[in-house]
């Protein structure tokens, strides 16, 4: 009996002295969290499902009328969704390819020994810290053909960004960029960090080049954390709408992230814009998982 009770008592002392017991961290956080999680997430997404399949519209009093699949058919049969993923597929590709250009060159830069280096590191990460609004206020300044200092400073005259359909998307592309470069900076600084320095110094001894240096050291041992940066970028390059709506109306810039916009809360298709996120958020994860994929096949080299 008496050991009974010690050992009882241990149990009690011991979870004193870790300052919570498991039971009160798991009614405390635990639940708490997955309780939040079903409500605000898990329940409108089961909620938008089912109004996928119907003909609601959120605008009319008449009730939901189910529809079957008829929202998907037609949405994978409209040559102007096509057009819209299109769109959305050339941005994606331009933002995400001069992200990674001009962030991992940065970080290369910025992993020598140069003077205020942490300065400079902290300065380049501000664009990243804005909001999106602000960002495409202040770059709808800067492209502006009057007064902008872009053409002032390339000596474009009155040439216009934002209203020119061949320009515009390129111009929110090179905002996006301006933003988001930092990002993949700040994750390439960290993968170039954790490079052994001792295979420099070895390929120093043999009179390695850079070009054979970078191709053959560098780039395979940053691939993976890279590999990371894109997936995020392209995640939410993919789902795209503040820059592109603020900056330009242009039918050029319209991704499928305003599209979706426009037919659920200016046409009010409720069951059809739900039916089209669905299939919005099945080719992001189609293409999310294809990047694992590989980002496993380039750790397994």
């Amino acid at each position: 009996m008496a050991t009974v009770v010690m050992t009882s008592l241990d149990a009690k002392s011991r979870a004193a002295s870790r300052g919570m017991s498991d039971i009160s961290i798991r009614n405390l956080f635990i639940i708490p969290t997955i309780l939040f999680l079903i409500v605000f997430n898990i329940f409108p997404l089961i909620y938008s499902l089912g109004y996928s399949f119907t003909d609601f519209r959120a605008s009319s009093n008449a009730p939901a009328k189910f529809v079957g699949l008829r929202n998907y058919r037609e949405l994978l049969n409209d040559i102007f969704i096509w057009s819209n993923f299109a769109i959305t597929a050339k941005y994606v590709i331009v933002s995400v390819t001069g992200q990674v250009i001009v962030g991992f060159g940065t970080a290369m830069l910025l992993n020598r020994d140069i003077p205020l280096k942490g300065l400079l590191t902290t300065l380049l990460l501000l664009p990243m810290m804005l909001s999106m609004a602000v960002v495409g206020l202040f770059w709808k300044l800067l492209y502006d053909p009057s007064f902008g200092i872009i053409n002032y400073t390339l000596g474009l005259g009155s040439f216009e960004w934002l209203s020119n359909p061949d320009m515009a998307l390129y111009a929110v592309a090179i905002t996006d960029i301006w933003m988001w470069s930092p990002f993949v900076m700040l994750l390439s600084l960290a993968g170039l960090s954790a490079v052994p320095k001792h295979l420099y110094e070895a390929a120093a001894i043999d009179r390695a080049g850079p070009f054979y240096t970078f191709f053959r050291i560098t780039l395979p041992l940053v691939a993976p954390i890279l590999m990371i940066a894109i997936i995020f970028r392209t995640m939410e390059a993919f789902k795209t709408f503040d820059l592109a709506y603020i900056l330009t109306s242009q039918p050029t810039t319209e991704v499928i992230s305003i599209r979706l916009y426009k037919m659920a809360f200016q046409e009010w298709q409720t069951g059809r814009s739900c039916a089209l996120a669905y299939i919005v958020l099945i080719m992001v994860l189609a293409i999310t998982n294809i990047y694992v994929k590989y980002l496993n096949k380039v750790k397994e080299r």
